[in-house]
């Protein structure tokens, strides 16, 4: 006699929130979550990012008041991303002593390094007068192996300034190799190396270049940066190289366009993977919600929601300090 079983109800366990909440497979902390901010050399007042609601690019006051707001809410980072006064050819200003950055990760740290991780983007797009990641040839080139030289600089003189992570975004070949052993031959063996490893040349940066305000003046970030139509094995390719060279953690940006990416990468490495859920993800999100097409609230957990469901043990979201309170 063939046994007969119940019919499976897999709504029973969906019927109220209680419920949902205590079998949840996905949950987000706070710690998980790091912020992006944006430091300005030579404003007296915060101002306003208009195609990121609700971002802002911080004197060195006002940066001090969000870094205390998102470590009082239990945010676990932040990262630092600074617009200097002065651009030239060669991004002097990244590793300037008295560059705006370098200034801000000391007041940063003094302020809320034991209570949060103070990061610092490692590049030279937001420092030099053409826009670029790096250093240009004659004509017209990133110059890689000159650009290597110039984050290695930038990386040292973030860590003096007492940066406690080091998070390297330019897409040059070797760049954490440079990075590292700068590090190491100025005494910084302690400090890691969160690596952009995997970084998309997208369509969804476009608000941040407002922000950092740095919009290549020619060309595109096609040539360093991957291709989003490109092999997935390139960015796997991608990551290995960075653990080779010594990364301590690994990135994928953009988030919700590549969650598969994110997961390949989750599945294949055993050291912490990162998110950047970037600007035109945050833009569209406040946009949708301001014309009351989409329930806001909603939409942001969702979207970090997935995040974290393909594998990222850090999210970096414009959102961070907001939903930090929000999970209590």
């Amino acid at each position: 006699m063939t046994a007969q079983f119940p019919v499976a109800r897999p709504r029973r366990l969906r019927r109220t929130a209680a419920m949902r909440r205590m079998v949840a497979g996905t949950r987000l902390h706070p710690s998980e979550l790091v912020l992006p901010v944006f430091v300005k050399e030579g404003i007296d007042e915060p101002s306003p990012v208009t195609s990121m609601p609700g971002v802002l690019q911080h004197t060195r006051d006002s940066l001090l008041k969000a870094a205390n707001e998102a470590a009082q809410a239990g945010v676990g980072g932040l990262i630092l991303f600074g617009v200097p006064e002065v651009k030239d050819a060669r991004g002097s200003a990244a590793d300037d002593p008295e560059g705006i950055v370098q200034r801000a990760v000391a007041d940063l740290v003094a302020e809320v390094g034991d209570a949060l991780v103070v990061m610092t983007d490692t590049c030279l797009d937001e420092f030099t007068d053409h826009g670029h990641c790096g250093v240009l040839t004659p004509d017209g080139e990133v110059d890689n192996d000159v650009t290597l030289e110039r984050y290695a600089a930038a990386a040292v003189a973030q860590a003096r300034a007492g940066s406690q992570v080091i998070a390297p975004s330019g897409m040059m070949d070797g760049q954490v190799a440079a990075i590292r052993a700068a590090l190491d031959a100025d005494g910084f063996e302690q400090i890691p190396i969160l690596a952009y490893s995997v970084k998309y040349a997208s369509a969804f940066y476009g608000p941040f270049r407002e922000a950092a305000e740095c919009a290549p003046q020619f060309g595109d970030r096609n040539a360093y940066q991957q291709d989003g139509a490109g092999p997935v094995g390139e960015a796997l390719r991608e990551v290995r190289l960075d653990l080779e060279e010594g990364a301590d953690a690994v990135m994928v940006k953009p988030a919700l366009a590549y969650l598969d990416i994110l997961r390949q990468v989750r599945d294949l490495v055993d050291v912490p993977v990162a998110a950047y859920q970037v600007s035109g993800e945050y833009s569209m999100i406040e946009a949708a919600a301001a014309n009351g097409w989409i329930d806001r609230d909603r939409a942001i957990m969702e979207s970090l929601v997935a995040i974290r469901r393909a594998g990222a043990d850090m999210i970096l979201t414009y959102w961070a300090t907001e939903v930090a309170r929000k999970l209590g």
